[in-house]
């Protein structure tokens, strides 16, 4: 199986639960990249378009290049309508641009699952001089310590994933996520690299705090009985909290140029 489309499964819940980005993420991008209608950008891996319309509506010439063949064809349904959105149901390791060239390249929590060697290379070459190179994703967490303990403790139990995120990523990105990205793009060539945060508030009801997890690679890919173990364990975990779970989303952005 590519896992690469491990979400192709779940296109409708994956839009509904996937974390969005913070208003002032785009304009930082939009404004360091200085995009308008006279500017060209792509987005990598931009699944159901969590990170999307922003970028659409500066009037652009925008493209996307996803794997996914079900979020392709849930991108087209929704994006369609606007003049400027054109998709790719290409994998962009292998995707041949030709002689297109951008003004910014942008990834949202998909840039990981690309090897690291292909991907950092292949985007500077399609850069224009001076074009912008943005990465971003949340990391989540819960605003309580002692409710994340005891979830924690519910997947001591339960997690035996047949698919390992963590060794994938490092298996395909060869420096391992424990090098920086700022060292990474510096590594390809990319200058003026900088680590830009964010922060954002989400509530879960119990019921929707597992729908939201679901939505994740290990958890899609988990198997009987642990599957079923584990979520009525961390559902009973947060009723037993009040019924409510409260996540505090760190949003890091990571954006450099060509020179």
């Amino acid at each position: 199986m590519d896992y690469r489309k491990i979400f192709e499964t779940i296109p409708e819940e994956f839009d509904r639960w996937r974390p969005r980005y913070c208003d002032e993420l785009f304009s930082d991008i939009i404004k360091y990249a200085q995009i308008d209608s006279s500017k060209a950008v792509l987005e990598i891996g931009p699944g159901t378009g969590q990170a999307t319309e922003p970028l659409l509506k500066t009037g652009c010439a925008y493209s996307a290049v996803e794997i996914g063949d079900e979020f392709a064809k849930f991108m087209n349904n929704i994006y369609n309508s606007y003049a400027n959105f054109r998709l790719i149901n290409a994998d962009f390791e292998l995707y041949d641009f030709g002689d297109n060239s951008f003004d910014l390249v942008y990834s949202a929590a998909a840039f990981q699952w690309i090897k690291e060697d292909i991907g950092y290379s292949k985007v500077y070459n399609i850069l224009k001089s001076g074009g912008v190179f943005a990465t971003f994703g949340v990391e989540s967490g819960s605003r309580v310590p002692a409710l994340n303990d005891r979830i924690q403790e519910v997947y001591s139990k339960y997690w035996k994933p047949e698919f390992d995120y963590d060794n994938y990523i490092k298996e395909r990105n060869s420096d391992g996520e424990d090098i920086d990205r700022i060292d990474k793009f510096k590594k390809y060539g990319f200058v003026d690299a900088e680590r830009r945060n964010y922060s954002n508030t989400r509530e879960f009801s119990a019921e929707d705090y597992i729908s939201y997890i679901k939505t994740s690679s290990g958890h899609i890919s988990l198997k009987e009985p642990y599957r079923s173990k584990l979520l009525d364990g961390i559902k009973n975990v947060i009723l037993g909290a009040g019924g409510r779970a409260i996540l505090n989303d760190d949003i890091v952005m990571h954006i450099a140029r060509k020179p």
